[in-house]
């Protein structure tokens, strides 16, 4: 009996090395992989910075160029809805479309009369990875609401019929 207690103490003493290493490899791994995320991020963020100041560089040329044969205030209105312009279309560009009557196109979108990738005739059908269009699930069906002068609805009998 007495060797039985000595193996099972070496059991547990190996399963607690054996968890210990296990602990610290993962550890070692996710510090490896969350430097190089961290490099990754700073190098976007001077990317970006440096890009915000050649925007601003661009702008100003731009107005300064328009005030060659404009009064000044007058450049930098047109600069600054240019830039307006801009930045709403790229906004727009960003949004993922919402879901939208399909029987009323739009003015804004030229493909309105057009279903969605993922939807099939305004219904959703859960495969919009085409273009790496996130789809969204399908919406169940709401009975459409009466109208304002009508009486409401009696409540519908029950679906499992009284013996």
């Amino acid at each position: 009996m007495e060797r039985l207690d000595h193996l099972e103490h070496l059991d547990r003493q190996l399963v607690d090395e054996l968890a210990q290493v296990a602990r610290e490899t993962v550890r070692d791994e996710l510090r490896e992989q969350t430097r190089r995320q961290r490099r990754t991020a700073m190098l976007y963020a001077g990317s970006g910075a440096a890009a915000l100041y050649a925007g601003a560089a661009v702008a100003l040329a731009v107005g300064l160029a328009l005030a060659i044969g404009l009064p000044g205030w007058a450049a930098a209105l047109i600069t600054a809805a240019v830039l307006g312009a801009v930045a709403y279309a790229l906004r727009a560009a960003a949004r993922p479309s919402a879901p939208s009557d399909h029987s009323a196109p739009s003015a804004h979108s030229a493909s309105a009369s057009r279903p969605a990738p993922g939807q099939a005739g305004g219904v959703a059908t859960g495969h919009g990875h085409a273009r790496g269009d996130t789809a969204y699930p399908p919406v169940p069906p709401v009975p459409p609401a009466p109208p304002a002068g009508a009486p409401p609805a009696p409540p519908a009998p029950p679906a499992g019929g009284a013996d």
